[in-house]
């Protein structure tokens, strides 16, 4: 049978469907997962960017290797929050083995499509989020990492923030409308109030896009912000050029989510070592096409997490680095 690729819009989700290889000599059916990543735009991305080839270098690792004995279906989604029942519905229609995904609100609809397919969620925290029972034994059929150390580390970028800015009263918390009322917002309200910061929703609506973008920092100037937490949903990711740009021609000091961010030209991360969380879930992975329960798998929760510092974009909007923090960081970009 020839390879064939079939490409779909579901709701304005990309959604790739790869048939799997058939060989007559093979006396053993490939396993199928499906790899689902709604904040990403192009397929591509989840063959070779670095996260992805981590995640599928551990299950090569552990015998399962694309193109072999394992065929993955991926899958796109573009931001399109609204479209995120519509995906999952798809993913699960097509019966595979296991489910690879990103993200709490697809990990949600997706668990809420199947009770039986097994899930590895790279999401933050499940407990809170209502994802598993606890990390030790998560139940249900959704297991996975966690991509912080509990809601307090929302909390902790924003005392970081405030630490080069320490002047500021207002800061923006830039997010998706769904986010604004998820527990990680909920710890950043409580830390901003804790610290007597004003706090204002710097909504990026539920279409993560450039033009939502320039909408929320136009916010910038009217609302008197003095700094920008950025919430750790992907999609920031996705956009990460026109995020970083629009932070530098604001000159206002923000803190990210994510290493790649501050590479990318952003101030300063607090972030976890996201290729070993993404080893981490192709290790789950292959625990569970040898047939362990997703109920019975830990969740791995990271215990690392890194403080990066870009100097030059320091510089080029204007700020003094208190050397303090510059002594304090894992990793300083000049």
């Amino acid at each position: 049978m020839r390879r064939r690729e079939f490409i779909a819009l579901i709701g304005g989700a990309t959604v790739i469907w790869r048939a799997p290889l058939a060989h007559a000599q093979q006396s053993a059916k490939p396993k199928r997962i499906a790899m689902v990543a709604p904040h990403r735009r192009s397929v591509d991305e989840l063959r070779t960017h670095p996260l992805y080839r981590a995640f599928l270098d551990e299950l090569s690792r552990l015998g399962f290797t694309e193109g072999t004995n394992l065929v993955v279906d991926r899958y796109v989604g573009n931001g399109e929050t609204r479209t995120y029942g519509d995906l999952a519905r798809a993913v699960v229609g097509t019966s595979p083995d296991a489910i690879y995904a990103v993200a709490v609100p697809i990990a949600q609809e997706l668990k809420a499509a199947s009770k039986t397919i097994p899930i590895v969620a790279i999401v933050s925290d499940p407990v809170a989020n209502g994802l598993v029972s606890s990390l030790a034994r998560p139940g249900g059929n959704l297991t996975g990492a966690t991509t912080d150390g509990g809601v307090a580390l929302h909390a902790k970028r924003l005392e970081l923030l405030i630490e080069v800015r320490p002047h500021a009263s207002r800061v923006g918390y830039l997010c998706s409308s769904q986010h604004w009322s998820m527990p990680a917002a909920a710890a950043v309200k409580e830390a901003a109030q804790r610290t007597g910061i004003a706090l204002t929703d710097l909504s990026l609506g539920e279409t993560m896009n450039e033009a939502a973008y320039a909408t929320a920092f136009a916010q910038v100037e009217t609302t008197g912000v003095d700094a920008v937490l950025v919430s750790d949903e992907p999609y920031q990711l996705a956009n990460s050029k026109v995020l970083v740009g629009l932070a530098a021609d604001a000159k206002i000091p923000a803190m990210y989510p994510f290493r790649d961010l501050a590479a990318a030209g952003g101030l300063m991360a607090y972030s976890a070592d996201f290729l070993e969380v993404n080893r981490a879930a192709g290790r789950q992975m292959g625990e569970i096409l040898r047939g362990t329960s997703a109920a019975e798998i830990p969740v791995y929760q990271p215990t690392k997490f890194q403080l990066i510092i870009n100097t030059k974009t320091a510089q080029k909007i204007g700020l003094n680095l208190p050397p303090v923090m510059l002594a304090r960081a894992d990793e300083v970009i000049e």
